[in-house]
């Protein structure tokens, strides 16, 4: 009779799991940096476009006050605005998708280690029932070698 224990290493697919959980949290250590990353960048960004808006806000004032034709800088300015929440935009989208893949990468995950862990009672169930019937077959063989046993 085999200990349970050992059965893990009959298949040989130890090293497969292993590597397989290694490359999967090295994945989600990239992901999770990129994530930061992308975060630190977005920080920045909108640091920066809070300066701008501020910056806007100042020259909208001065030009108020003035009634200068400042138009031309005012446009500028507010061009640069744009731009800036353009890239924010775009840097929130991909903060987006790499927190929707990180989501998909867990899931396939859990799912993995349900369909190990069905399989594995599987195979203790069929090792038992395989022991179980070895021991009744020598048993019936034991009885017929020695019917007074």
């Amino acid at each position: 009779m085999k200990n349970i224990a050992t059965m893990g290493t009959l298949d040989g697919n130890v090293e497969d799991e292993k590597r397989a959980v290694e490359m999967f949290q090295a994945r989600e250590e990239e992901i999770e940096k990129k994530k930061v990353q992308v975060r630190e960048k977005l920080e920045f960004q909108l640091d920066r476009v809070e300066e701008k808006t501020r910056r806007l806000a100042r020259l909208w004032e001065e030009l108020e006050a003035l009634k200068d034709p400042m138009k031309k800088e005012l446009a500028t300015v507010r061009k640069k605005v744009d731009r800036a929440n353009h890239e924010l935009k775009s840097l929130g989208k991909s903060c987006h998708k790499k927190e929707k893949e990180y989501q998909e990468a867990m899931e396939a995950l859990r799912n993995k280690k349900q369909e190990k862990n069905k399989l594995t009672t599987t195979l203790v169930e069929l090792v038992n029932e395989s022991e179980k019937a070895r021991l009744k077959k020598l048993q019936e063989l034991s009885n017929i070698i020695d019917p007074s046993g």
